[in-house]
């Protein structure tokens, strides 16, 4: 663990490769789990406004979810999460074949909204955690993710680089370029 401003940052995200595989998990992490993807509350604020532009490219089965639940959810710890279908997939998941994706992420790449999707997908598989004085930055393991480490192993694409433009989403530019400069230490070392 390491400090780069008001966040502590596991070495693991320096060390570790990954890059998705969507061929191979099927966007698993969209379906799986027992809890709607983390929201900070200014997320749960744009889900609101955007809910009428992204509500078209959801599935019937989000739709309802969202209706019944509400845009957003807090879950059984307190925290702000989306809403889940039948508390499996993500009310916001859509398919294309047998792979999950993100609605949200459909109509922004259609140019209807201009938010991508919650800053923990983006980020994954790094998960914030914030605190009073600090965030801490670690790298979550799950093994539906086992083909993405492959697969950064294979084109040796640490878990930084590859969520780079959430990281510069989340911290800003300033912050990445210092992460940049550590991971450059480290690999001299």
């Amino acid at each position: 663990m390491f400090q780069l401003g008001k966040t502590i940052v596991s070495e693991d995200i320096l060390e570790k490769e990954f890059v998705c595989n969507l061929s191979a998990c099927k966007g698993a992490c969209c379906v799986d789990g027992d809890a709607g993807a983390p929201l900070n509350e200014a997320e749960t604020k744009i889900l609101e406004e955007i809910y009428p532009k992204v509500k078209p490219f959801l599935r019937k089965e989000g739709i309802a979810a969202i209706e019944a639940q509400g845009t957003w959810v807090k879950g059984t710890d307190g925290d702000l999460e989306t809403p889940l279908i039948d508390n499996k997939d993500c009310a916001y998941v859509i398919f294309d074949g047998k792979t999950a994706l993100c609605g949200i992420e459909q109509a922004y790449n259609e140019g209807i909204v201009d938010w991508k999707k919650p800053v923990s997908c983006h980020l994954y598989p790094i998960r914030v955690k914030d605190f009073t004085e600090f965030a801490a930055v670690n790298y979550d393991k799950w093994d539906i993710c086992d083909d993405a480490c492959s697969l950064g192993k294979e084109l040796e694409v640490p878990v930084y680089k590859f969520v780079k433009e959430a990281l510069i989403r989340r911290f800003g530019e300033d912050w990445y370029l210092e992460l940049e400069k550590v991971a450059q230490e480290l690999k001299n070392s």
